[in-house]
């Protein structure tokens, strides 16, 4: 499958391959070769139980036609809210760093679960190691992901993700259940210039419990395709491969009505905006701390 020309240099920030616990359905060399034969520029490697940094460098050493990239998740393989792996990931070239998933205390409440990292000390404010992260993370000019957290935790985290110099925070697939944010909730994040929301094609999928595209399309119409970024999250055996979930994608948008230039917007200038941080002139948010 090749892409068809307007979607020709498509980003996908949320893949998902192998080595990993997990089956997927390519390792990162084939996911890679795929990428680039349908016709994209670049993606983002994602691990729920640690860094793909290192195995992206070495993917980019072996391929010219796409940009491979990496990131940390602070699941507990890492040592959870770990600065000192967030430190070595990010002197490594991490393009995102994610809060937790599996590990999170919301996640494994919303799978009948207990126990997990939560972003929060008792008296409902951010943990000395989150406040460190996010300093560091805004030093080197890297997207900070929320992961598997609750909204009540990103609404503290993300004004002081501005305040510490965060310029990119992505709310990751904020219409699946466990993660699940309002329309007004997300209106009342776009005040926070750094806010893109990262909706992801495995939302509408059985791995995510089937959320209607009509969630997706009227979350995006109300908050704005210029705060949207549509990732895939795909890499599973039994889903699509990722360049035939963003076409799908795309099919589904533009018979919602969403323009071609919506979807390279989406799927391809946004996405390059996070990766091309700290480029001042790539970046329309200001360095403001404060809501717009």
């Amino acid at each position: 499958m090749i892409l068809p020309g307007y979607l020709e240099g498509a980003i996908d920030l949320h893949v998902h391959s192998s080595p990993d616990i997990d089956t997927r359905r390519y390792d990162d060399i084939d996911l890679a070769r795929e990428a680039a034969r349908c016709g994209m520029a670049a993606i983002l490697i994602k691990s729920h139980h640690g860094s793909t940094v290192e195995r992206a460098y070495l993917v980019s050493r072996m391929m010219s036609d796409i940009r491979v990239y990496g990131g940390i998740v602070l699941n507990e393989p890492v040592g959870g809210m770990n600065p000192a792996a967030v430190k070595v990931a990010l002197q490594l070239g991490a393009k995102q760093i994610w809060m937790p998933t599996r590990s999170a205390a919301n996640h494994r409440r919303h799978h009948g679960g207990v126990g997990g990292y939560s972003i929060l000390n008792v008296g409902g404010e951010l943990s000395p190691e989150v406040e460190e992260i996010l300093e560091l993370v805004a030093a080197a000019g890297c997207a900070l992901g929320t992961g598997h957290l609750s909204p009540e935790e990103c609404f503290t985290l993300v004004p002081r993700a501005c305040k510490a110099g965060v310029r990119r925070i992505l709310i990751t697939h904020p219409e699946w259940p466990a993660t699940h944010y309002s329309v007004e909730q997300q209106r009342a994040l776009t005040a926070y210039a750094p806010v893109i929301f990262e909706r992801c094609f495995v939302s509408m999928t059985h791995r995510c419990g089937f959320v209607p595209l009509t969630v997706i399309e009227r979350a995006i119409a109300d908050v704005g395709v210029t705060t949207t970024i549509l990732s895939t999250d795909l890499g599973q055996p039994d889903t699509p491969t990722p360049a035939e979930g963003l076409l799908l994608y795309a099919n589904q948008l533009r018979a919602c009505g969403f323009s071609i230039d919506d979807l390279r917007m989406m799927m391809r200038d946004n996405p390059e905006k996070v990766l091309k941080y700290p480029d001042r002139d790539l970046i329309d948010a200001t360095a403001s701390s404060s809501p717009r």
